[in-house]
């Protein structure tokens, strides 16, 4: 046990020091806004698991899993959330989280897509609601989280026919008719601009359609990338807008809550001080981050889209803008990167082209790594997420931000002294108090996530948890990190800061090293 205590002791003295490093101000909870929520996210395949049971049926993210480009993982059982909500909502009383981010199964709530309601998956989606308000949780619910019915995939192609407008309004329409009583946030979509790039340009995820010589690395088998991810996101912004509408019209005055659309953003910093290189900056936020939020706040696309996309890129009528224009309450932001923009004009010679084509720009890590093993851990920039939240600011009308992501990716194993994520945690809520300090109407920060769990990327290879679920107990217990416990002791009202974190030392008796400690 002396053994352990001056492990630990070690542990956080270096913890110390690398914040101590990077600058960081003390801070505690209570510098932030009466209101402004703190915590954690997961998604419907990546944690609840009974993938088969109580009449779910498969989603497209089933099909990729099963497909075996995760290398034979999939989320089958993943956590078993479906099993044990109780238990993870009980880690999250524990921890002192104020919100639980996560997703409706589209194909366990409506099996078919459309049409008759599953009882069991909506009674299990009560339970998990009732359970999180018993204890003074709120639940923010997205609706599309890479998982639409494949039911529907197979029928017309999902996102990129207009047929999907109707079908994700009838299922948004249940879920707010059926929940709408308890959660009074919902995205209609995460990461609408990943999910369109990955799934129809370069077929890197669900639904992987593709085509040469986009795509030709990963063998899609359908697809058209020069027009595809255009077609189908203008096909998310069009269901979004309906979705709002209905919401507006029909549940907001009684329920009073909040839509809202979420977008992954890079920072983006020019690669030189060159003229080109600026401008390419801003032509890659307009194409990454601007491709929805133009329209979500101005009602049509960025000028430079048009002008490089030309008639590949759909039009809104007048009615449909109006409708687009305004149909958010907030931005939901996924921050996990920085990254350096170059200048990359000869692309718009291609032919045929695509989206990357398009925004003819090259992106390049803003941390280069010319080791021959390159960590998997993120380099930690807090600099980039107020970039970020600053941009949205000047750009967006300063539209209230929840971060709904932003995490620190580690292998996954039993080790649970996760000092990267701790830094990371850190480091990125100063840089969110900077930001609300500077005037930022960002109003909350849920950190990915509450368990290590199926990673779209990495199947269960790497992890973002603050509590390691061992996937070899049949048991699937959780054990908390390191990180875990600074979060709860930031958010029971701990000061934080560059003299050291966590007084884990007033207890050393019950520390451990790893989950083999608790075997």
């Amino acid at each position: 046990m002396l053994q352990k205590e001056c492990f630990l002791k070690l542990l956080l003295l270096v913890v110390s020091l690398v914040v101590a490093a990077s600058g960081a101000d003390k801070f505690s909870r209570q510098d932030f806004p009466p209101g402004f929520v703190f915590g954690a996210g997961t998604s419907a395949y990546q944690v609840e698991g009974a993938a088969d049971q109580d009449g779910r049926t498969p989603s497209i993210f089933d099909t990729f899993a099963h497909s075996g480009i995760m290398g034979g993982a999939n989320g089958d059982v993943a956590c078993d959330q479906y099993h044990k909500y109780k238990e993870d909502v009980q880690l999250m009383v524990e921890t002192g989280l104020n919100a639980y981010r996560f997703s409706i199964s589209w194909s366990r709530l409506i099996p078919n897509g459309r049409g008759s309601i599953n009882p069991k998956g909506l009674q299990y989606y009560n339970n998990l609601i009732n359970e999180l308000v018993s204890h003074g949780i709120q639940p923010h619910v997205t609706l599309h989280h890479v998982d639409l019915p494949q039911a529907l995939e197979d029928e017309y192609g999902g996102w990129i026919d207009q047929k999907i407008v109707k079908d994700f309004t009838d299922y948004a329409d249940v879920c707010f008719r059926m929940f709408g009583d308890r959660v009074k946030y919902w995205t209609t979509f995460n990461e609408a601009n990943v999910f369109v790039l990955a799934g129809y340009d370069n077929g890197l995820l669900p639904p992987v359609r593709c085509s040469f010589p986009f795509g030709s690395f990963f063998n899609c088998s359908k697809g058209n990338s020069s027009t595809e991810p255009y077609l189908a996101a203008h096909n998310i912004l069009l269901a979004h807008a309906s979705a709002a509408t209905l919401y507006r019209k029909n549940y907001l005055n009684k329920q009073k809550g909040f839509i809202g659309f979420n977008l992954f953003s890079y920072w983006f910093i020019p690669f030189t001080n060159k003229t080109e290189d600026v401008l390419a900056t801003q032509r890659a936020n307009d194409f990454y981050v601007g491709w929805f939020a133009g329209p979500l706040v101005y009602g049509d696309y960025p000028d430079v889209m048009k002008k490089h996309a030309g008639s590949r890129l759909p039009s809104f009528t007048a009615p449909e803008s109006e409708r687009i224009k305004g149909s958010i309450d907030f931005f939901g932001i996924n921050f996990y990167n920085v990254m350096h923009i170059k200048d990359n004009p000869e692309v718009l010679k291609m032919e045929p082209r695509d989206y990357n084509a398009d925004i003819a720009v090259e992106l390049i890590s803003v941390v280069q790594d010319n080791t021959s093993s390159p960590s998997v851990e993120f380099p930690v920039t807090p600099w980039g997420l107020r970039g970020v939240l600053n941009y949205f600011k000047q750009t967006y009308g300063n539209l209230p931000i929840f971060i709904h992501e932003n995490g620190q990716r580690t292998l996954r194993n039993a080790t649970l002294e996760d000092w990267s994520r701790v830094k990371s945690l850190h480091g990125y809520i100063g840089a969110l108090l900077d930001s609300v300090r500077n005037a930022s109407n960002v109003r909350g920060y849920f950190t990915w996530s509450l368990l290590d769990l199926l990673e779209l990327l990495d199947g269960y290879e790497a992890g973002f948890g603050l509590y390691y679920v061992d996937l070899d107990d049949p048991e699937l217990r959780r054990y908390p990190k390191l990180s875990a416990r600074w979060y709860s002791h930031f958010l029971k009202g701990g000061s934080v800061g560059s003299d050291g974190f966590v007084e884990l030392e007033r207890n050393l008796s019950s520390t451990y090293t790893s989950a083999e400690d608790f075997k």
